[in-house]
């Protein structure tokens, strides 16, 4: 049962849910006009994070003007109720679309994909990563013009954080590696997820797919999927590379931004176009057309031109410019003469072959020898090998062959991840605490230094509380683990005694001694110094 008014807005219908609210179609009972009212559920609206990650939502979708994002109109509160309206978009999503095609032409894919870029690069722009976009994130109208909406989890650069930097944000389906690994998204990290979007529209599958999230998750980061052109027959070649480009692992091999996949988004259709035509790419001369091609410079043109060149046909043309292009690159200055000397390249060339005898009277190690290796740092015990192992020698193993592996690698992997959990919560004077943004290690790192100074009641009550608040947050169960764990070594009897400090126990052995002396005052002040400490 929708609520039947919402500020000033008429409630007509509900038109979906999500992680972060309830969103109604609502019409304004002065104007008449549509609106989609988004509003914070009651049982968020009394968390205090909610609220905050609410507003910043409204500060973000505020900040963008942009005809393929949905307008900001309103917001308020009303009855501890907070909501916000923003532009009405009639039409559906692309995972409606996608539900009821099965899959997208390229050149469909292509156009839609532009919108998005666009949309992107004003998000980006503003300082703004979205960290969710997918299909159902995706409106089309009824001309076919795309909409991105719901800012839900965005981050905003400016704006302090209210997201973990080690919980992980997004879709299974359509999220980075590196916001499955827990880390700080980019805006390379919604390029990943606009390449999932354009493998789901071209091929009517996401990249990788599972029996539950935490399988997709792992997919994402150690995972290989088939490439577009498997499943579709006519996609061009270079549209199969951008694709499979922007799902690349390491942030640093995607583009460089939404602008740069713009433009590379535009050639495709005159590279398919130029290749059905007959002509070679390389030599197209349409001034429209931003390829490869060799340019050759003014200078070069207007030395022809001064010698008279003027009637030979385009193979000889080519063939001087080509000459004279040589005889100017050998000129060269001072290093080129030194890199292209003999000397030179003879110690180069012994470098390398001393180098790759190294290399191949180094014997690689096998896949069981890897496992073995890891297996016997892990048999050591805890220690900074552990990240060792699992960076040389486990990680690697899962990326190579993760179906084989998953099952006797991934209980090494997620005692590592405790580990450096552990780890990552103990004080360092290298650690920048007051840049900390990752708030359940904070709480963590301030229960530990509570207990350090003595003050065990303090550390048990922020371990108490973040226990609570963890365990509404399914991506935090490690922390919470860690939680638990601390709390338990502070209610020990055992623990405690053990970790009493020397100088308040000498300090009570000196009250007990005065007691049995018979000075009762000196022992008192004693006991309530301790106390008051």
């Amino acid at each position: 049962m929708h609520p039947a008014k919402i500020g000033p807005y008429q409630i007509e219908r509900k038109i979906g849910a999500g992680g972060m609210g309830t969103v109604y179609q609502g019409r304004h009972v002065e104007t008449g006009e549509l609106a989609a009212v988004k509003v914070l559920p009651a049982s968020m609206a009394r968390e205090e994070g909610f609220v905050a990650r609410f507003n910043r939502e409204i500060e973000a979708v505020q900040k963008l003007s942009n005809p393929h994002i949905v307008g900001f109109q309103e917001s308020g509160v009303e009855n501890e109720t907070y909501w916000y309206a923003m532009e009405f978009v009639d039409g559906e999503t692309l995972t409606a679309r996608l539900r009821r095609d099965g899959k997208l032409g390229w050149k469909e894919a292509v156009r839609i994909s532009l919108q998005i870029c666009i949309a992107l690069k004003a998000a980006h722009d503003m300082g703004i990563v979205h960290r969710d976009l997918k299909p159902s994130n995706l409106m089309l109208d009824k001309d076919g013009n795309v909409k991105l909406t719901d800012f839900g989890v965005a981050q905003v650069f400016a704006a302090s954080r209210l997201t973990v930097t080690g919980g992980i944000i997004g879709t299974a389906e359509y999220m980075s590696p590196e916001q499955a690994q827990g880390r700080r998204a980019t805006k390379k990290s919604d390029l990943y997820s606009l390449g999932a979007v354009m493998y789901a529209m071209l091929t009517g599958r996401p990249p990788f797919s599972g029996k539950s999230t935490v399988d997709v998750i792992q997919k994402q980061r150690f995972g290989q999927f088939d490439r577009p052109r498997m499943y579709v027959d006519d996609l061009p070649y270079w549209l199969d590379e951008l694709v499979c480009q922007l799902l690349e692992k390491n942030p640093d091999d995607r583009l460089a931004d939404a602008y740069v996949l713009s433009r590379r988004l535009k050639e495709i259709e005159k590279k398919v176009e130029l290749s059905q035509s007959g002509h070679t790419l390389g030599h197209e001369t349409s001034g429209s057309y931003d390829g490869d091609a060799p340019t050759v410079s003014a200078e070069l043109m207007a030395t022809h031109a001064e010698e008279g060149f003027g009637g030979p046909g385009p193979g000889t043309l080519m063939r001087d410019l080509v000459r004279a292009e040589i005889e100017l690159a050998s000129e060269g200055g001072r290093f080129s003469r030194l890199v292209n000397s003999t000397w030179f390249l003879v110690t180069m060339l012994l470098l390398l072959i001393a180098g790759g005898v190294w290399w191949f009277r180094t014997p690689a190690l096998s896949p069981e020898e890897q496992f073995e290796a890891g297996q016997e740092i892990m048999a050591r015990g805890e220690g900074p090998e552990w990240l060792k192992a699992r960076d040389e020698y486990f990680e690697p193993l899962m990326q190579e062959d993760p179906e084989r592996w998953r099952d006797r690698v991934a209980p090494f992997l997620e005692r590592i991840e405790f580990y450096a959990l552990q780890e990552s919560v103990r004080p360092s004077p290298l650690r920048r605490e007051r840049n900390e943004t990752d708030e359940p290690r904070r709480f963590l790192r301030l229960a530990r230094h509570y207990r350090d100074v003595g003050d065990r009641a303090a550390a048990t009550r922020v371990l108490e509380s973040l226990c609570l608040l963890l365990q509404y947050h399914q991506n935090e169960q490690a922390t919470l683990e860690l939680a638990r764990q601390m709390l338990a070594e502070l209610e020990d009897p055992g623990e405690n005694q053990e970790t009493l400090r020397p100088f308040i126990a000498a300090s009570l052995a000196e009250a007990e001694r005065l007691k049995q002396a018979g000075e009762s005052t000196a022992a008192r002040q004693i006991l309530r110094s301790i106390v008051s400490l």
